[in-house]
């Protein structure tokens, strides 16, 4: 029984990355079993769950396991990867955030499910699935409610990321300015914090943000 999940578990990641070679097959079983530590589904079960193609996971799948040869990433090693993107500012603390919103399960890894099916919602999900994916990374301790606070710790990250290069002329009171604006569209019963009512009503009123949603419709 134990040798039929094995095969059946590398056939799954073999059949992921596309890489599998006979002649070589000995050889991976060996370094895989000893470096691999967690195994994704297989190819059928990402593509029901998910909105990419075969291919498609195959080319997340290749680039996921380069980067983390065991099958999943700690906060630490995201912060890594994240911060190769943003060499000119500090990505740390929105990395942090970035992956709360991925390890939806809460054991301190993301997995690469995690990331599909995360990264499926953002670039393939309806604009009301998109919408709630990032109220779920702003509402920081997951109560349903987006406070002044947390939106703070939010635009401040941003800020950090891009770095002063980006922005060399701003005022360090722009991130509480750009939070202030944020409720005063989105609170709409002024009670302090929002909904996630209010912040998907808003958000679909404002011309700019259905746009930049639209961006992400052919990323891959």
């Amino acid at each position: 029984m134990k040798t039929k999940n094995r095969d059946q578990s590398l056939s799954d990641s073999r059949e992921l990355d596309g890489s599998y070679d006979q002649l070589t097959d000995s050889i991976e079983d060996d370094f895989e079993l000893s470096t691999v530590c967690h195994r994704p589904e297989s190819m059928d079960k990402l593509q029901e769950q998910t909105k990419f193609t075969k291919k498609e996971l195959q080319v997340l799948y290749r680039g996921f396991k380069n980067e983390c040869p065991s099958g999943v990433v700690n906060e630490e090693n995201f912060k890594t990867i994240y911060s190769q993107f943003f060499p000119q500012g500090d990505s740390s603390m929105y990395a942090h955030f970035l992956f709360e919103a991925f390890d939806t399960d809460k054991n301190g890894s993301v997995s690469f499910e995690d990331f599909v099916f995360g990264l499926s919602i953002i670039l393939r999900g309806t604009i009301n699935d998109r919408l709630n994916w990032a109220f779920n990374l702003y509402d920081l301790n997951k109560d349903g409610c987006i406070t002044k606070e947390e939106m703070l710790d939010i635009m401040k990250s941003i800020y950090d990321m891009m770095g002063k290069c980006t922005y060399p002329n701003m005022q360090d009171e722009a991130p509480r300015e750009h939070v202030e604006n944020f409720f005063q569209k989105m609170d709409r019963n002024k009670d302090g914090v929002v909904t996630i009512e209010e912040f998907i009503e808003s958000c679909q009123k404002d011309e700019n943000i259905m746009q930049s949603m639209q961006l992400f419709d052919n990323v891959i």
